[in-house]
C-alpha cells in the first residue's frame, strides 16, 4: 500500500489530551452515558495506514487497528474511493438485491474451504453469533450450545449468554441469560488450574474435562460447539492445535455443528487469511466480521449447504445487512488483503515482534507471558513471576506511558485486566513495528520504575 504518511515516529505537540480534544471529551461526558470501555484520551481526527492524528494534530502509532478492524490500514485509498463512489449511487437496500451483496457472498465462498457454500451478509460480529446459533438449533433440532470459559462473542443478549466471563462489565447485571448454554475450559497454559505445571498435558486435560462437562452438565441435546481460534478479550490466548482438532473431531462424531467465531481472527490477522487454517480443521459455520471491511460495519456467516438449506424466507434478515455500500467496501477490502499479501506480512512482521517481545520478557520479570499469532499478541504482566499474581495497575501504567510517547493501545484485557493487546494494522512495516516495540519497552521501563 502506498500512503502519503510514512512517518519516522510519533509527533506530540501538546499536553495530552490537548485543548481541542478536551473540548470534545467534555461534550462526550455531558451527553453520552459512561458505558464505553475506558481508553486513553485520544480523540481521533484523521488516520492513515498505521498512524492516527488527534484533534490537536498530535500523531500516534496505532497498535489497535480500532480493535482489530483496520486490517488493510486506516483510510486505504482504494477503500476511500469505493466508499465515495458508492455513496453517490445507493447505500441501503434492505433485503432487495443490489449488485454488491451477491458478489461479496460469492467471494466469501470462494476464499473459504470447499465445504462452505453459502454466505449470509450481516452487520456486526454479535449478529453473526446470534444467527449461527439460530441456524444450528434449527438444523439439528437440538437446543444446547457449548461455549468456553473466557470467550467473548458480543454484547447482544444471545451473544452475552455464551460469553465466558460473567463478572465482566459487559455482562454482569444483565442476566438471567439464555438457557441451554454449557461452559467448558479453554486451554490457558500459563494460568489454568488444569494446565499450570503440566503445560505439555494442557490440551488433553482440557479436552477430558470438556467431555466430563458434557457428561455431567448437559442434557445430551447439543446443537453446536462455539469456539474462537484465539480468545481476544481473555488476553489473546491462542488455542493449542491438538486441542482444537480434538474438539472438531468430537463435533463430527457427535453430530454437533462446529461454529468457529473468527470475527477477531480472520482476514489476515493471524498470519493466514483465516485463523482456523493454522489448525487443519474446517468449520461447519464460520462467523466473520471486523477485518472483513477494515472500515464500515459488515459481518457474515458462511456455512455448509445442508445446514444453510434449513433457512426459509424471512428466517434471517437484517436492516443494514448486505447493504450496497458496506458490501462493496468489504469486497474491495478482501481484494486488497489478497493482492497486497497482508496475511503474509502479518506472519513476517509478527515473527519479528514475537522475538522482540520475548527479548523484553527476559529483561523484565514483570512480563509473565508473551503469546501471539501473526499480528495479534497478548503480553501479560505479573507482580511476581513465581506466583504469577496479576498486575493490573502496572498494565494500565504501561498503556498510559506508551500513550504519552505516542503509541496507542487498547485498554487492558484478560481475566484480571493484566494483559495488553498488540494488534496493529497489517500494512505495518518492519521499521514501524520495531519503533512501536521500542516505545513499548520505554513505557514498560517507566512504569516499572
Amino acid at each position: 500500500m502506498k500512503t502519503s504518511t510514512r512517518l519516522r515516529g510519533p509527533i506530540i505537540n501538546t499536553e495530552l489530551p490537548g485543548p481541542r480534544s478536551r473540548e470534545i471529551k467534555e461534550i462526550s461526558e455531558q451527553y453520552e452515558p459512561n458505558a464505553s470501555s475506558e481508553q486513553v484520551p485520544i480523540v481521533w481526527k484523521h488516520a492513515e495506514g498505521v498512524w492516527a492524528t488527534d484533534m490537536d494534530d498530535n500523531t500516534f502509532l496505532d497498535f489497535t487497528s480500532g480493535v482489530l478492524v483496520a486490517n488493510a490500514g486506516h483510510s486505504h485509498p482504494r477503500l476511500v474511493r469505493a466508499m465515495q463512489e458508492q455513496a453517490e449511487r445507493a447505500v441501503n437496500t434492505y433485503d432487495f438485491l443490489n449488485e454488491w451483496r451477491p458478489q461479496l457472498a460469492k467471494k466469501l465462498v470462494d476464499i473459504t474451504p470447499p465445504n462452505l457454500s453459502r454466505a449470509i451478509v450481516l452487520s456486526t460480529g454479535a449478529e453473526t453469533i446470534e444467527t449461527a446459533m439460530k441456524i444450528a438449533r434449527l438444523y439439528t433440532g437440538k437446543h444446547e450450545i457449548v461455549a468456553f470459559h473466557g470467550a467473548f462473542h458480543g454484547r447482544t443478549f444471545g451473544a452475552m449468554s455464551v460469553n465466558g466471563k460473567r463478572s465482566s462489565p459487559g455482562i454482569k447485571g444483565f442476566g438471567p441469560f439464555m438457557p441451554g448454554v454449557v461452559f467448558a475450559p479453554f486451554p490457558y497454559p500459563y494460568r489454568s488450574i488444569l494446565c499450570r505445571g503440566n503445560e505439555d498435558e494442557c490440551s488433553e486435560r482440557c479436552f477430558e474435562y470438556f467431555k466430563w462437562i458434557i457428561e455431567t452438565e448437559s442434557e445430551k441435546d447439543i446443537a453446536a460447539v462455539l469456539v474462537e481460534t484465539y480468545q481476544g478479550a481473555a488476553g489473546s490466548i491462542i488455542a493449542p492445535k491438538d486441542w482444537l482438532q480434538m474438539i472438531a473431531q468430537w463435533c463430527k462424531e457427535n453430530g454437533a455443528v462446529l461454529i468457529i467465531d473468527e470475527v477477531q481472527a480472520s482476514f489476515g490477522r493471524t498470519g493466514k487469511l483465516f485463523g482456523f487454517e493454522h489448525y487443519d480443521i474446517e468449520p461447519n459455520l464460520l462467523c466473520l466480521g471486523k477485518g472483513i471491511s477494515s472500515t464500515v460495519p459488515v459481518s457474515a456467516v458462511v456455512g455448509e449447504e445442508d445446514i444453510m438449506s434449513v433457512l426459509t424466507p424471512g428466517s434471517v434478515s437484517s436492516t443494514h445487512g448486505g447493504n450496497a455500500f458496506s458490501s462493496r467496501v468489504a469486497l474491495e477490502n478482501i481484494n486488497i488483503i489478497l493482492e497486497e499479501n497482508l496475511s503474509e506480512n502479518a506472519a513476517r512482521i509478527g515473527a519479528i515482534l514475537d522475538a522482540r517481545f520475548r527479548e523484553m520478557q527476559s529483561k523484565y520479570p514483570s512480563i509473565g507471558d508473551v503469546r501471539g499469532l501473526g499480528l495479534v499478541f497478548g503480553i501479560e504482566f505479573v507482580k511476581d513471576p513465581e506466583t504469577r499474581e496479576p498486575a493490573p495497575e502496572l498494565t494500565q501504567a504501561v498503556i498510559n506511558e506508551a500513550f504519552k510517547r505516542g503509541l496507542v493501545m487498547i485498554a487492558p484485557i484478560g481475566f484480571y485486566g493484566n494483559a495488553i493487546r498488540v494488534a496493529p494494522p497489517l500494512v505495518i512495516t518492519e521499521e514501524e513495528a520495531l519503533l512501536g516495540a521500542d516505545i513499548l519497552e520505554e513505557a514498560i521501563a517507566a512504569a516499572v520504575g
